[in-house]
């Protein structure tokens, strides 16, 4: 007999992508080119190769721009009007997007662009395995992106302040948090800096 039971909820990815690429002069980072495309549309691509579903970005600066420009269909996307305030208020704005039924979300930069599907399938797997906040490691060091289980939302929330994002939430539950080593399959790098575009385009 065909199990009809329906399917269970997926992993929500989720895309911080609303920064103005201040030391970038000023070019919102989800619109930075890479690999002959938006920023943006390779870390969501990332996040659905991995496994995840369904797909959410948050934008703030141009983000008019950024949805005229970039091909983000099949995403939902969250506007942070206040994006200039830090990470944590994306943050805040995404998770209080996620479906009511969902079971974890994976959080990943949008500049971050060295992490991988294979990253991301670590992650899930890691959850999958009983773990409720899960990080990807480089060689010990905790990087992104990051796991967060359903029971931590709130708390995941209420500790996103400034820049922080899931600092606070992470450091609260430290020998709880399993790390994931991916230094074998993803780079840890973010893009800041021209020099730092720079290098990711010669890659």
């Amino acid at each position: 007999m065909a199990d009809l039971s329906p399917p269970l909820p997926r992993v929500a990815g989720l895309v911080l992508a609303a920064g103005g690429g201040r030391r970038l002069g000023g070019r919102p980072k989800a619109l930075l080119p890479f690999r002959g495309r938006p920023l943006v549309e390779h870390a969501v691509d990332v996040l659905r190769a991995g496994g995840c579903g369904p797909l959410l970005v948050v934008l703030g600066a141009a983000r008019e721009q950024v949805l005229d420009t970039a091909d983000l269909a099949g995403c939902t996307t969250v506007v942070n009007p206040n994006w200039a305030e830090g990470m944590g208020g994306s943050l805040r704005a995404g998770l209080a997007a996620l479906p009511p039924d969902c079971p974890a979300v994976l959080v990943s930069l949008v500049d971050t662009p060295g992490v991988t599907p294979s990253a991301v399938a670590r992650l899930l797997a890691a959850h999958r395995d009983g773990a409720t906040l899960a990080a990807a490691a480089y060689d010990g060091k905790r990087g992104h992106p990051v796991l967060i289980g359903a029971g931590h939302f709130a708390e995941a929330a209420a500790g996103a302040r400034g820049d922080a994002g899931a600092r606070a939430l992470l450091a609260a539950h430290r020998d709880g948090l399993r790390m994931v080593e991916c230094a074998d399959v993803a780079v840890p790098d973010d893009l800041d800096t021209p020099a730092d575009l720079a290098r990711w385009s010669a890659g």
